[in-house]
């Protein structure tokens, strides 16, 4: 006599099942909340027929999962939520255009447009033949453990330079006017050592050789332990045969024991492990590189530390080398 209480159960729980939202008292709500709108969007022309557009992180009640960039109120580009900036190309020159920049999260929600921004691509540059100069006196001073300031001294062009772009480690993460010759950084890593470099560009997407290197470490965070990155690294080269030599020296992190070895990695990738044949030593370490890659090949590198629990500790700055001819 207890079927229809049986029959009850079931359709509960196939409610359960198929709709995830019944009357047997539990419930899954939805994401509906829409992400913050994007802040701070800019838009410059970086030639005559492409304009750099960036923009400021959004937030959201769960994740934001990338942005979407309009021009004239039709999607141009989407990008993933780690990117803050992109180029749009395929312009006309001389002409008047107006961006803005939705953010986008997991469940497809889309934030509110951002305030809009307007921008005019400059007319061709008439027979841009030249790069322009490299930017030199870079400098660079750490706003707190999250931002940065850089400022420069300028280049010049035979024709004008319509932009500054700001690079770390060889990746772009930063474009002003090329009226400017100061930027502010701003979503860095506390504790964290970065290595910045300026190149100019012209109207016709021509760029200019990089700046003098400049390193900056953020401060850590309150409570965060010391950094553990090799500082002062330099280098050398020299010739032996038809073999490039790379002198690596640089002053060993406090790690609080001795330091059994290093990852060298170059280009980004991890190419040896330089292990100590006897006892490590102390104070300033020196490491020889052989290459046999033509002469004028540019490499970066970089190192860190194995620390005593076994673990890498945090990078060095970086450095960049072109092979001796």
């Amino acid at each position: 006599m207890q079927r229809p209480h049986m029959h009850a159960v079931l359709t509960c729980s196939t409610a359960l099942l198929l709709a995830a939202l019944t009357a047997c008292g539990g419930t899954t709500s939805a994401d509906t909340q829409k992400p913050t709108t994007p802040r701070g969007v800019t838009a410059q022309a970086g030639s005559a027929t492409s304009v750099h557009v960036m923009w400021e992180h959004a937030t959201d009640n769960k994740a934001i999962t990338g942005y979407e960039i309009y021009r004239e109120g039709e999607k141009a580009a989407s990008v993933p939520a780690a990117k803050r900036m992109t180029d749009i190309d395929g312009l006309t020159a001389a002409t008047a255009y107006t961006f803005t920049v939705r953010a986008r999260d997991g469940a497809g929600n889309l934030s509110r447009p951002s305030t809009a921004a307007r921008v005019t691509t400059p007319a061709p540059a008439p027979s841009d033949t030249k790069a322009p100069t490299a930017p030199v006196k870079l400098r660079a001073v750490a706003d707190g453990s999250r931002t940065a300031t850089l400022n420069w001294v300028g280049s010049t062009d035979d024709v004008a330079v319509t932009s500054y772009d700001i690079y770390q480690e060889d990746s772009r993460i930063h474009s002003v006017p090329g009226t400017e010759t100061t930027a502010r950084l701003s979503g860095l890593r506390p504790g964290t050592v970065y290595t910045f470099t300026v190149r100019a560009r012209d109207a016709s997407e021509k760029s200019s050789p990089d700046s003098n290197a400049v390193d900056l470490t953020t401060e850590t965070a309150p409570g965060a332990p010391a950094s553990t990155a090799p500082t002062g690294l330099r280098t050398a080269l020299t010739t032996e045969g038809a073999e490039s030599v790379v002198i690596l020296s640089w002053d060993q992190p406090d790690t609080g024991g001795g330091i059994p070895a290093y990852q060298l990695f170059l280009d980004g990738k991890l190419t040896t492990t330089i292990v100590w044949g006897g006892t490590p030593p102390k104070g300033r370490a020196t490491y020889r590189l052989t290459l046999n890659d033509p002469p004028g090949t540019r490499y970066s590198l970089k190192i860190r530390a194995k620390l005593p629990d076994g673990t890498w500790g945090d990078f060095s700055a970086q450095r960049t080398v072109v092979l001796p001819g």
